[in-house]
């Protein structure tokens, strides 16, 4: 406590600086836009996201201070506050909502309108900003110089370095620019394939990767050892248990398949044998990760929530400091209270009043576990997808067990997991942004204000936007898998319908079990198993890119993490920018213009120059990374 009571932010709390600006607004509110549809792009293909407040930071400032020659680092910190908003409540509906989407293709319901992804959004993204409100003072004040709040540190470190913002945001940019020329090859005008893979003759496993960007970059930010473990779930998957299915049942037809073995695999190749059997192991992992992650955090949960309920209320609305003005807990109880009231009767939200309390409960439950986890560990290993999944089963469960089953209880069971997903979501990211805002000395009531801003502008664009990548190519296709979507539809019709095929699914359960047995995180891994070989090997290309720099030997530490963090600038800015390549080539795909653009036919090229021009491409993924990290500076 004693770190706590000697804290000085870097702008006194007596001292009033612009925050809350015109400009501040807008630009948060553009990038909360785009970063959220980035984000819902990148996770409905690799089932993950990022973290946007940093790369959200330094355009701030290379707008505000550089192109505005103004000085205010609290407007920054406003416009990172704002912008990263969106790309948490992208996280969280991309990993439930498109589910909707996938039974209305299997003709079970009706496409989800607009005004109800809409609403869920909005309802999940409001509630995770007020649950956290209270939890402000507990958490980060209190329990500075205990909890790091990793993201939330970091990212005040980089606005006070703000004499460095327009170089940092000029690397973000030429991240966007490339990755927008490179996926415009590759998926545009088609000249390479997106994807390069190699076969061994009388083998039936199945390696290679793929050379987009964005993918790449996930590497980056991860890191090599993440990397790691999603490649070696991958080879799991596809180099042995792929060759085994094909070797020991060539002959026999097993569910879910509908004919031989042997003929699926020669029809479709490993593909077709991951698409039918592996994504069932592969979710029983995921499934299991998830729970071990969160029994393993139990200690912390409970007393976590045991400190929110005695702090609960005791925030500093009505203190005359600056630095210690949060929401009135008035705000915080009757936006609660309508919030719940609207999801139980407006009719387009297919929730019950049963439902509707359990969205309270588990809402603040999980807001809580969040807002420490990430304080702890980081956002990046915040178990949300745990917390989903434990929520969807006790849901679905609770709506059957109710009498609320068949495709209503489904379409219930997913609004609700939806809506908790995103309060985890949004929780973690609040609590980073105003761990940033503590060390600055911004305004606690204007971040919160900023956070429902930033929520409200990302909430009506991701409705468009689900709608969109749909439209294009639709969820569950080879473009766009969305692996976390997939696994919630399983889990809750297994529960209801009883026809998951469940050999399959333990096998996955016990293979994550021996996993974690022998020390390594499970999540990771899981994905690896669940996602195709050629996207967790792009990955892990990535992450060997992080290892070369990670290893790199500089005599000056300080030049060491500057080119390790450009690094991470410049594939943020890949991430955003083929994200947004993918909405507009999704445009496109809609009005049918996508085929005038697309060169493969027309060039008819032999397949091994094909492959030869996408590994030629993926060179030059790479070298772009290293021309505004390492050469840059060497050039200097």
């Amino acid at each position: 406590m004693k770190e706590q009571n000697n804290f000085k932010p870097y702008i006194p709390a007596e001292k009033v600086t612009p925050e809350f600006t015109v400009t501040s607004i807008v630009l948060g509110i553009i990038l909360a836009v785009v970063f959220g549809a980035a984000n819902a792009y990148l996770g409905l293909r690799v089932g993950m996201t990022i973290s946007a407040s940093i790369p959200a930071a330094v355009i701030s400032m290379g707008v505000i201070r550089v192109m505005m020659k103004k000085n205010s680092i609290l407007e920054s910190n406003i416009v990172q506050t704002v912008g990263s908003a969106g790309e948490s409540l992208a996280a969280g509906a991309i990993f439930t909502l498109p589910a909707l989407f996938l039974w209305a293709a299997e003709g079970k319901m009706e496409t989800p309108g607009i005004l109800e992804i809409t609403l869920i959004s909005l309802i999940g993204g409001i509630l995770g900003v007020l649950f956290m409100v209270p939890l402000r003072n507990a958490l980060i004040v209190k329990e500075h110089g205990i909890l790091p709040y990793p993201e939330g540190t970091a990212c005040a470190e980089v606005l006070l370095a703000g004499e460095e913002g327009g170089a940092n945001a000029s690397t973000v940019f030429a991240g966007m620019g490339f990755a927008a020329v490179f996926k415009f090859i590759i998926d545009g005008i088609r000249l390479v394939p997106g994807e390069v893979s190699f076969r061994v003759k009388g083998y039936a496993g199945e390696i290679g990767t793929q050379i987009y960007p964005a993918v790449m970059s996930v590497g980056y930010i991860c890191g090599p050892r993440i990397s790691s473990y999603m490649f070696a779930g991958g080879i799991i998957s596809w180099l042995v248990f792929i060759p085994a299915i094909v070797l020991f049942g060539a002959d026999l037809t097993l569910y879910p398949g509908t004919v031989p073995i042997g003929e699926l695999f020669a029809a479709k190749g490993a593909g077709g044998i991951w698409g039918t059997y592996i994504r069932y192991i592969g979710a029983g992992a995921l499934a299991a990760g998830g729970i071990i992650s969160l029994v393993k955090s139990l200690p912390l949960i409970i007393r976590t929530f045991r400190d929110a309920i005695q702090g609960l209320g005791q925030n500093n609305a009505g203190s005359g400091l600056r630095t210690e003005q949060d929401l009135s807990f008035q705000t915080i109880l009757g936006g609660i209270a309508i919030l719940t009231i609207i999801v139980w009767l407006v009719p387009v939200i297919p929730v019950s009043l049963v439902g509707a309390i359990l969205i309270v409960i588990f809402g603040f439950f999980f807001a809580t576990v969040s807002s420490r986890m990430v304080g702890l560990v980081g956002s990046s290993n915040n178990p949300v997808s745990g917390m989903a999944i434990a929520t969807l089963l006790i849901a679905t469960i609770t709506l059957k067990a109710t009498g609320d089953s068949g495709i209503h209880g489904m379409k219930g069971a997913i609004a609700i997991g939806s809506i908790i997903c995103i309060v985890a979501a949004i929780a973690g990211d609040t609590s980073q942004d105003l761990k940033t805002g503590y060390l600055l000395g911004a305004t606690p009531k204007k971040q919160q204000i900023g956070e429902l801003i930033g929520v409200i502008a990302a909430a009506f664009a991701i409705g468009g936007v689900l709608y969109l990548l749909n439209a294009a190519w639709g969820f569950g296709s080879e473009q766009l898998g969305a692996p976390q979507a997939m696994l919630m539809k399983m889990i809750i019709e297994g529960v209801m319908d009883n026809n998951l095929p469940w050999a399959l699914v333990f096998m996955g359960v016990f293979l994550a079990a021996a996993v974690e047995i022998l020390g390594i995180p499970v999540l990771p891994f899981a994905i690896g198993v669940y996602l195709p070989v050629q996207l967790n090997a792009c990955i892990m290309v990535g992450g060997l890119v992080r290892l070369y720099f990670d290893r790199m030997k500089k005599d000056d530490k300080k030049e060491k993490d500057q080119l390790i963090s450009d690094g991470m600038l410049y594939c943020s800015g890949m991430i955003a920018g083929e994200g947004l390549v993918g909405i507009l080539l999704a445009l496109l795909a809609v009005f049918g213009l996508d085929k005038a653009l697309d060169l493969s036919s027309k060039l008819n090229l032999p397949s091994y120059v094909l492959d030869f021009g996408s590994l030629i491409l993926f060179g030059l993924v790479i070298l772009s990374l290293l021309k505004f990290t390492i050469w840059k500076k060497v050039k200097k």
